[in-house]
């Protein structure tokens, strides 16, 4: 059973950016825009938030420039591919290659630390918070376990992204921007004639995208890890777009992968 808890408080903790991710891509493929620069936008988040945090001391700070970085790249993307009817999987990889190159470039110019930011302090950074009781109940049998394990224990970041997924099935399957943001993914001429703006749609999409990318990639660099390496993402992007395919960019399926 310990091994168990162990093993599952793990997998929560590497399993955020992962989920964030997904739910980024989530909201670009079902308004019609492949987005694989998913990766792209976590590793440029990851720099920005760290390199924030590191000047400044504080890690909302951080995670504030690693959202608006990513929301930058985001609407790179959305002006090639939806303003311009660019390739949607060239511009995808250019942000892959843009980012990549840019993180470590920067982070030696600024803090000459060979491509990475300087080691966080405990205030640049989101630590673990330990829950009411959590060591009181640690010895409780299995509940305890559970409790002060699995659930206590986690970065704030954790936490949100907890809430963030049952928000994001209620934003796609219970709202008009849901169903407007389906619509235009499966049927955008459709869309257009009802007088609804499907560039528009799609940007706000790819917003979002950028919005959840920021989390993820500050998650990586300042809770997660505590300063900004060359490819610290090592992968996690196309990861997610991954289980996003393999649950055919439904919510429930691609959480489960």
């Amino acid at each position: 059973l310990t091994m168990l808890v162990l093993i599952f408080d793990a997998t929560l903790r590497m399993a955020t950016p992962l989920v964030l991710a997904s739910l980024a891509g989530l909201f670009s493929e079902r308004s019609g825009v492949v987005d694989i620069g998913l990766e792209g936008k976590m590793l440029g988040a990851a720099f920005a938030a760290a390199s924030a945090a590191a000047i400044t001391g504080s890690a909302w700070l951080g995670l504030m420039v690693g959202i608006l970085f990513s929301m930058g790249l985001a609407m790179i993307h959305a002006y090639a591919c939806v303003t311009h009817n660019g390739d949607q999987v060239v511009s995808g990889m250019a942000l892959n290659i843009i980012a990549a190159g840019l993180g470590p470039t920067l982070a030696t110019a600024w803090f000459g630390l060979g491509g990475q930011t300087p080691l966080l302090g405990r205030e640049a950074r989101f630590t673990p918070i330990e829950l009411p009781f959590a060591a009181e109940l640690a010895e409780v049998p299995i509940v305890g376990a559970l409790y002060s394990e699995i659930i206590s224990g986690h970065n704030i970041l954790v936490y949100i992204t907890a809430a963030v997924v049952p928000l994001v099935a209620w934003v796609l399957y219970r709202t008009r921007f849901g169903l407007r943001l389906r619509a235009v993914g499966e049927s955008p001429e459709a869309v257009d004639t009802a007088g609804i703006s499907v560039a528009f749609m799609r940007y706000r999409a790819l917003m979002v995208t950028g919005f959840l990318c920021g989390i993820a990639g500050t998650y990586l660099s300042i809770a997660q890890n505590a300063s900004f390496l060359r490819d610290m993402t090592a992968g996690r992007g196309y990861l997610a777009l991954a289980a996003l395919i393999f649950g055919k960019w439904r919510l429930l399926p691609a959480m489960g992968a």
